[in-house]
């Protein structure tokens, strides 16, 4: 099949998680798809792999070292152009050929690639949270002038955006977002204290980095998506609500005013959700199996506790003061975890962290871009010097 007839995908973290998941779907569907390029942060072996598998022009690694060992080593062969850092990584984001840019990198460095190739004028595929957690007035704006589309590529906003279609946002009553409760969900309050790296990042459902595995647990990652749902959608905190799930097979309901419910469900694959927002708006058949009436299963729902989500409260703080308080937030749970992993904090300073953020910096409204990665920079700087 010619290039000209499928759509050329940018995936920016194309060795994570979420790229795997993307690659699955690439391999089901190479009549419809294909890859433009490709990023990492340092594996540069896997990135070299995929460039040869599926002959990808155009390659990007962001960590420095990495980029000159695989330039040693010579593991890319001269089909694919290999380039370094941040500025080559926006300009992979903004590549003239591409259709559709799947930004799956993670953490705040997601911000600028996403602005990238909305100046390029390209649909977003987006997986990465902290791309509006940190910046989303600024990104919807600039989409919205360059008529982007911007597909969101979480499990549970892109349930929302499917059971939104062909409703007028003033039918809307409420968003519910479904939470797994990660791994602790039963676990006692007074072993909190216990927890350790190697039991946080044991996700019952999903297969996932350890970062957001851990933010999974303390549902900072459901946080997140509070926040980002605000923007993607246009609701204020008090329209947003969130249920416990443990099955994750509805991955979000829409409420509307006349008190119907409407859901989105799949088994917990990323396969389904990627391929809805590369595909979109047409589809195609499944990577894997869907759900089996013909096999007795149950659906369980309750609300999520707050003594053992203390971070979900914080996340609905941080909305309602608006400004650049998502902002820190994000940047002051980054930090948290990154110290809980490498056994700096113990796991009952992530929400003491994120709160003693919140607290001490000025979180009014932040006028531009360059302020808000100072206000990022400034919260990171915080969580590094925090002690309890």
């Amino acid at each position: 099949m010619p290039d000209s007839t499928r759509k050329k995908i940018v995936l920016l973290g194309a060795t994570g998680s979420i790229g795997s998941n993307t690659l699955r779907v690439l391999r089901e569907h190479p009549d419809r798809l294909t890859l433009a390029g490709v990023s990492a942060r340092s594996n540069y072996r896997a990135l070299a792999e995929i460039c040869t598998e599926f002959k990808v022009p155009h390659a990007v690694l962001t960590d420095p070292q990495a980029y000159q060992k695989a330039q040693a080593e010579k593991v890319f062969d001269g089909n694919t152009q290999l380039a370094c850092g941040a500025e080559a990584l926006s300009g992979l984001a903004g590549l003239p050929e591409a259709d559709t840019v799947l930004i799956a990198v993670v953490g705040a460095c997601g911000l600028q690639p996403t602005l990238a190739a909305i100046e390029a004028g390209k649909d977003i595929a987006l997986a990465n949270k902290e791309a509006l957690v940190l910046g989303g007035a600024f990104v919807i704006e600039r989409a919205r002038a360059k008529g982007v589309r911007i597909l969101p590529t979480d499990s549970e906003h892109n349930a929302i955006f499917q059971c939104l279609e062909g409703h007028s946002p003033a039918q809307v009553e409420r968003i519910i977002l479904t939470a797994s409760g990660g791994p602790f969900r039963e676990t006692p309050l007074t072993d909190f204290a216990k927890v350790r790296p190697a039991d946080a990042v044991r996700h019952p459902n999903w297969s996932m980095g350890h970062k957001i595995s851990v933010d999974s647990s303390t549902m900072a990652n459901k946080g997140l998506e509070l926040i980002e749902a605000h923007w993607l959608f246009g609701l204020p905190p008090e329209q947003l609500q969130v249920v416990i799930h443990p099955q994750s097979i509805a991955h979000s309901f829409v409420q509307f005013i006349d008190g119907s419910i409407l859901a989105q469900m799949s088994p917990p694959s990323m396969t389904f959700p990627i391929q809805h927002c590369l595909l979109y708006p047409e589809r195609a058949p499944s990577v894997e199996p869907t759900l089996n009436f013909q096999e007795a299963f149950q659906l369980e729902f309750s609300p999520p506790d707050p003594q053992r989500f203390p971070c979900l409260e914080l996340a609905y703080q941080a909305l309602r003061n608006g400004g650049g308080a998502p902002a820190v937030f994000n940047a002051a749970n980054e930090i948290a975890v990154e110290r809980f992993l490498k056994d700096e904090l113990p796991y009952l300073a992530i929400p003491k962290l994120i709160d003693a953020a919140l607290e001490q910096l000025a979180t009014t409204a932040v006028p531009n871009i360059d302020a808000l990665l100072a206000l990022d920079s400034e919260a990171r700087v915080l969580g590094r010097e925090f002690k309890l």
